[in-house]
């Protein structure tokens, strides 16, 4: 009798257990938008598809313990909030291992969905009439590096300081003009410069693709050839250097920077929401150092589905402005070197004096 009643106790227990668990998830992912959004960074019917999709194309599946829907909302909660996995453990009634291992099955699930989320780089058409692309015909994008903060292990601490004196991974970004990531590339030490990084990207067998006659703005920081427009060295540049009054041009070279800052924002935006989206970006978390990169690619194919399921973004009109600077298909020919190129440094300069022609005509 005794050993009858201590088992209904244990029943009882795990019944509560089990509705409680199901009343924290319909709160997060059911009650409402604006409450799913604050917890996921999504909506409800974006966050269905994202399960639907991880379920699909990833390979997630449930076990009868934990259903698909709880592993991923665990998971997305973890990177929006930086919610530690004793916080996580209380508020969804699991135990700490079980947290962990469910974390890493949803984190391998969406890294496997990289050829779906990830942007097919489209060139800037003949007939663009965007004031900030029209100029840059061909063009696939914008590339840039970041850093992010991580936890090395401690004999590999002096490779991930940067020279600021933090310890991060130099993260290489490629987005479109709309703010969707094409390339993302994690795992190179803090002291690692942004061009050995984009080398490296170009030379891998599945890395970043170029298509001869085809190009990506990047910054100062880059050599300026074949694939990659740099901007005037040594010619004002970023957007604070102009002023709120927007000085006029002096010469060619100014007005292709000024230009050149206008487009190339879009990867400093992109950057920017980013970080704001997923808190787990903005301060170092304590996986091993790999989960720590494969943790970022899976930020950014989220940012991916997230702008692409959802027809507004909560967090895009809250991020910086362009006043606050802070793997598809291999083409057959593709530009496998990071290389000064006279040539283009050419096309570089008769793009130029073509602004600066129409902008004198004009003004």
């Amino acid at each position: 009798m005794r050993d009858e009643y201590e088992r209904r106790g244990v029943d009882d227990r795990t019944l509560v257990r089990n509705m409680t668990r199901m009343d924290v998830l319909d709160s997060i992912i059911r009650e409402s938008d604006n409450n799913c959004i604050w917890e996921l960074r999504m909506s409800r019917n974006a966050f269905a598809r994202l399960c639907e999709l991880l379920i699909v194309r990833g390979g997630l599946t449930g076990d009868g313990r934990v259903t698909v829907e709880e592993q991923v909302a665990i998971f997305v909660n973890i990177l929006a909030h930086h919610t530690k996995n004793r916080t996580i453990r209380v508020r969804f009634k699991r135990s700490g291992e079980t947290i962990s291992r469910y974390c890493h099955h949803v984190l391998h699930a969406v890294v496997r969905l990289h050829d779906v989320l990830l942007a097919k780089p489209e060139p800037v058409p003949q007939d663009c009439t965007d004031e900030r692309w029209k100029w840059f015909k061909g063009c696939l994008g914008a590339l840039d590096g970041t850093y992010i903060a991580v936890t090395p292990p401690a004999t590999d601490r002096p490779r991930y300081r940067t020279r600021k004196g933090g310890l991060a991974t130099n993260v290489l970004g490629v987005c479109t003009p709309e703010m969707n990531f094409i390339y993302v590339l994690s795992g190179w030490e803090g002291s690692a410069s942004d061009s050995r990084v984009l080398r490296d990207a170009v030379t891998r067998p599945n890395g970043l693709n170029v298509p001869v006659g085809n190009y990506y703005l990047v910054d100062g920081g880059y050599t300026n050839g074949d694939g990659f427009l740099a901007p005037y060295r040594g010619r004002r540049y970023h957007i604070q250097e102009w002023g709120n009054s927007r000085r006029i041009a002096q010469n060619r070279e100014e007005l292709f920077n000024y230009r050149h800052a206008r487009a190339r924002n879009v990867i400093e935006r992109c950057f920017g929401l980013l970080k704001k989206r997923w808190a787990i970006l903005r301060s170092p978390s304590f996986y091993p150092i790999k989960t720590q990169c494969r943790i970022i690619l899976a930020c950014g194919l989220l940012h991916n589905f997230i702008r692409m399921n959802m027809k507004i973004d909560p967090l895009e009109f809250a991020t910086i402005t362009d006043d606050e600077l802070p793997i598809g298909e291999e083409p057959i020919n593709i530009i496998s070197t990071v290389e000064p190129s006279n040539e283009w440094t050419q096309s570089r300069d008769n793009l130029a004096q073509q602004m600066w022609d129409e902008w004198r005509a004009r003004n």
